[in-house]
């Protein structure tokens, strides 16, 4: 099929109806009624030949030509995009789009205060919209524009995507003040005597700490597995589970919840946490200037639990 065959704006609509997940949202997107957004994706159905979206109880549901094609036409969108700004001078002020920025649990705490009350000052038209991607997951959402930045370890991962180390951190426990095992040494064993709150989005699988524990031949018992932190971080402050957490991470914790960090009883690597992005949007000044705010807004929120202010 010959692209002068098709209506281009069909792709704008393709690609809002993909992001958005339904017709209705998709319509205040693009400011359209959701009636011309409906005949746009038809007409483009009948163009592939393919349903491209499924009703479903969560909105609609990409099929899986649709999956396979929306990368292709969100880099020739932003090529396209690009080639419009080219000799205009990129001005923060009047940037009005959206970013989805997929950043694992409590780090968005690091980073989001600082980079909001910036952006808000400089940007204020942009919005920001953070979303929970499984990790291994993340290379294809910012291949398909899902989410426009990333932030987690290290992923193994083909050119398409650009990566640069963020921050390094130590692991620590956490342990309620009045543990049993703060009465005595503490040590690998001791750690190893009591049961462990797991954070993982996974249903299944061991965690970093697991892993560098088997390398040991050793294994830790699990009282709880959670995807969230701070939910971690309470059971932990009522109970007799130790909690395996980022240094940052544990410091932001503590400031609110009554826990003892101590150091992880065995020599670790650090642990890495690296930006990520879709090569298409290495060179786009906007993406630029999101990926700039990012690492200053994140040194800003490291300061801050630095100096106890978060």
């Amino acid at each position: 099929m010959h692209i002068s065959r098709i209506d281009l704006n069909l792709f704008v609509v393709f690609d809002a109806i993909y992001s958005e997940g339904g017709i209705t949202r998709a319509s205040e997107v693009l400011h359209l009624t959701q009636p011309a957004v409906s005949h746009a994706l038809n007409r483009l159905r009948e163009t592939l030949g393919d349903e491209l979206f499924i009703r479903s109880s969560r909105g609609m549901t990409p099929t899986p030509y649709a999956h396979q094609l929306i990368g292709t036409v969100r880099q020739a969108l932003n090529q396209l995009q690009r080639g419009l700004h080219q000799g205009q001078e990129f001005a923060p002020a009047q940037l009005e789009t959206s970013f989805r920025l997929c950043v694992r649990d409590l780090f968005d705490v690091l980073l989001l205060p600082a980079l909001i009350k910036n952006c808000r000052a400089i940007a204020p038209k942009v919005v920001f919209n953070c979303l929970r991607s499984p990790r291994e997951q993340i290379l294809h959402d910012l291949a398909s524009g899902r989410i426009d930045l990333a932030a987690d370890v290290l992923i193994s991962h083909d050119d398409s995507i650009c990566h640069e180390k963020l921050f390094e951190d130590r692991l620590t426990c956490l342990l309620r003040r009045d543990h049993p095992a703060l009465a005595s040494e503490w040590s690998l064993a001791e750690m190893l005597r009591w049961p462990h709150v797991q954070v993982s989005s996974r249903e299944h699988g061991p965690g970093y700490e697991d892993i560098q524990l088997s390398r040991h031949g050793l294994q830790r018992k699990l009282g709880l597995r959670t995807p969230n932190f701070y939910g971690a971080a309470l059971t932990a402050a009522n109970s007799d589970l130790i909690l395996c957490a980022p240094e940052q991470v544990a410091r932001k914790l503590t400031q609110t919840i009554p826990l003892q960090v101590m150091p992880f009883p065995l020599t670790l690597n650090p642990l890495e946490t690296y930006l990520y992005w879709h090569r298409s949007t290495d060179r786009e000044p906007a993406h630029i200037w999101l990926r700039e705010q990012t690492q200053r807004a994140l040194a800003q929120g490291l300061q801050a639990v630095e100096e106890g202010v978060i």
